[in-house]
């Protein structure tokens, strides 16, 4: 698979993969369910559609198993979620879903988020020292535009030129747009206007 520079560079198709979840309820252990959606730079190719849990610890693995199970899995470039984790705080390790897929992932958040209020709200977990290194190991949080992203597997410049490349039109790559527009109207019988 060509890498993202040398894709970039040639002005091709950036396929990527972006995970959103959907309205979920409130209550720690239930159900969330997780729109991925498959755009080739910001042209729509395919759906995926799996489940985590509020509040758990088993989000990077159901993103990995999600792809690496799906007809799409060869063919993505990059990987794009919407902020650091699922359903809460069901925290994304980084750095193990980049090695795991072998693909450049990013983490694309709307605002600077409030690393002081997060910390404080994760006490509440027994796994406490758990979560907080996950939040540590994703990296730098860096600004780009009206966004900021966190990146594992490219450099931060690489990352920037992809986020271009992937929105279509408001602020946010098509591929979130679109997980968080489906993921919506899925779980509530129609799309919200936040994406």
């Amino acid at each position: 698979m060509r890498p993202l520079e040398e894709l970039l560079r040639l002005s091709k198709n950036i396929r990527a993969i972006g995970f959103d979840d959907a309205p979920f309820q409130k209550e720690r252990g239930s159900s969330v369910n997780i729109s991925g959606i498959i755009c080739a730079n910001t042209h729509f190719e395919g759906m995926l559609w799996g489940e985590a849990t509020k509040d758990g610890v088993d989000a990077t693995h159901v993103l990995i198993n999600m792809l690496k199970n799906s007809k799409f899995y060869p063919q993505i470039h990059v990987v794009l979620t919407d902020g650091i984790a699922i359903g809460g705080f069901n925290i994304i390790d980084l750095p193990l879903l980049s090695a795991d897929l072998q693909r450049p992932c990013i983490a694309i958040m709307r605002k600077l988020p409030d690393l002081e209020r997060i910390d404080k709200a994760l006490h509440v977990f027994s796994d406490y020292q758990e979560r907080k290194k996950l939040l540590e190991d994703a990296g730098k949080i860096y600004k780009h535009d009206k966004l900021y992203f966190q990146v594992a597997g490219c450099s931060p410049m690489t990352a920037e030129k992809v986020i271009d490349k992937l929105i279509a039109q408001g602020n946010v790559p098509e591929v979130l747009r679109l997980a968080h527009l489906i993921g919506a109207a899925v779980k509530t019988g129609q799309s919200t206007n936040r994406a």
